[in-house]
Order: structure tokens, then C-alpha cells, then sequence
């Protein structure tokens, strides 16, 4: 089990919620679980984010999760 948490749009986008857990071993797992959740709207911020596990950078969707891993959603950010 994860711990994703959700900044900016991606909490908006997510109903509000600033964390919960979801169930998954790589991240595009993680992204069908959160989308399949919270329908299309999260889906697209989803496309755009950017992921930090455990604090660092995940660009590979397919690398293994660590088990209970924190995952920070991070949509892209006006003057970032």
C-alpha cells in the first residue's frame, strides 16, 4: 500500500484530498488505481505531473514501488 499525496490541481483535481492510500507495485498501476478513483479530470493532471517517491524523482512508470513508498503527485506549477 502507497501513500500519494496531492498538491496544487492534483488535490483539486482528486476532490479535495490532500493524501490517501492506494494499492500499487509500479507507477502507471498507481495511475490507472487513481484515475479509475477519481475519473477523468485527475486523469489529465496526471498526464502532466511529475512524481516524487520517497522525496526523489520517478521518471520510469514501470519501476517497481517500494511497498508503503510515499508518492507525491506534483502538477506542473505557474512560474515553476
Amino acid at each position: 500500500m502507497l501513500t500519494v499525496r496531492y498538491f496544487a490541481g492534483a488535490r483539486a483535481a482528486a476532490g479535495g484530498l490532500s493524501a490517501e492510500e492506494a494499492p500499487a507495485t509500479t507507477l502507471n498501476d498507481l495511475i490507472s488505481v487513481l484515475t479509475a478513483r477519481h475519473g477523468e479530470r485527475l486523469a489529465l493532471v496526471l498526464k502532466a505531473a511529475s512524481f516524487l517517491v520517497d522525496g526523489l524523482t520517478c521518471h520510469n512508470p514501470e519501476a517497481a514501488l517500494p511497498d508503503r513508498a510515499t508518492v507525491d503527485v506534483l502538477p506542473p506549477f505557474a512560474g515553476g
